[in-house]
């Protein structure tokens, strides 16, 4: 008995260009845009327009901090030092560890 493996469950989920944790921020600011243009809706219809205008902005900003920062957060370290191991030679390895070529 085999078991399918669904092979799209490690690929985040994307919503209008929107990834992941990036999708619950967006509707985030629409719920609060909408909002916040209903209030100012008492100033008039300019007040509605600054509320949507705010909330375009919102969504931009949004947009533009997924694509710099990406979904996943990783924090940069500048002060790591690397060190990265000589070349291995693969002859020494599959000789055993000695130096001397071997003719077949």
């Amino acid at each position: 008995m085999g078991f399918y493996l669904y092979k799209g469950l490690k690929k985040p989920l994307v919503f209008f260009g929107l990834k992941g944790k990036y999708i619950f921020y967006a509707v985030g600011v629409i719920l609060g845009g909408v909002v916040a243009a209903l209030i100012l809706s008492k100033f008039g219809l300019l007040g509605s327009f600054i509320g949507l205008l705010v909330t375009a902005g919102g969504i931009y900003f949004i947009y533009k901090r997924q694509d710099k920062y990406g979904l996943y957060n990783k924090t940069k370290n500048f002060d790591q030092i690397l060190i990265f191991p000589k070349r291995l030679h693969i002859n020494k390895l599959l000789n055993n560890g000695s130096s001397k070529k071997t003719s077949l």
